[in-house]
């Protein structure tokens, strides 16, 4: 039996990381929708137009085309933007974006497509309330603002990106109070959803929790 994943949380919670690799080993597929938001917000810079304009963003994002192959990249208009989108300004840009109702619907509309055969794991702030409400499976990771921090810094220092701790840190700060204070669909656990407090744990800790949780669930 196929299912869907859900897993929400705050920015750098390490969701991306963990849904690849239980979509790896599932051999499910990985819907990252928060590089959705980072494409809309990087594209709307690319071409100059208002990120406080929702109808002009409505229509910018009927002129993209957004897309992931198997490996993680992503691409809009078959152009590869995996570098591009992953600069901590995008991260904040994705914010502002993912305010506006119009914005989120077109996002909503085209994830709910893509997952509606099942077999996909989806990680976001809104992927078990709004989003796949329906899931089998709902995960909610936290993690401590120093936690997150520490590891946006570390992966932009391996990727080769230019990178200020302490402008992480208050990004992080600043993209959390937008996430959970905007009028739509803000960052919330789902009732039926596992929370993990992932700051003191590995990676593989953490997926071995989520693959204990699955088989207890589901058998």
């Amino acid at each position: 039996m196929r299912f869907n994943i859900a897993i929400d949380g705050p920015s750098a919670a390490g969701k991306s990381t963990i849904a690849k690799i239980l979509a790896k080993e599932l051999g499910y597929a990985h819907l990252d929708t928060g590089a959705m938001y980072r494409c809309v917000g990087y594209y709307s810079k690319l071409h100059h137009v208002d990120q406080k304009d929702e109808d002009a963003l409505v229509a910018m994002m009927k002129e993209m085309e957004i897309a992931f192959d198997s490996d993680g990249h992503v691409f809009i208009n078959q152009e590869d933007v995996s570098t591009e989108i992953r600069q901590n300004d995008i991260s904040m840009m994705a914010s502002n974006v993912s305010v506006f109702p119009k914005v989120r619907a077109h996002l909503v509309n085209l994830q709910q497509k893509i997952a509606a055969n099942k077999g996909y794991i989806l990680d976001g702030r809104d992927i078990g309330t709004v989003v796949l409400p329906d899931a089998e499976i709902k995960i909610f990771m936290v993690a401590s603002v120093e936690a997150r921090a520490k590891r946006r810094y570390k992966e932009y220092l391996d990727k080769q990106i230019e990178a200020d701790y302490d402008v992480i840190y208050k990004d992080i700060e600043t993209r959390d109070y937008q996430d959970t204070h905007r009028a739509t669909s803000p960052l919330k656990k789902a009732e039926d959803a596992l929370e993990i407090d992932t700051s003191a744990m590995s990676i593989d800790e953490v997926v071995i929790a989520i693959q204990s949780y699955i088989s207890a669930k589901l058998g």
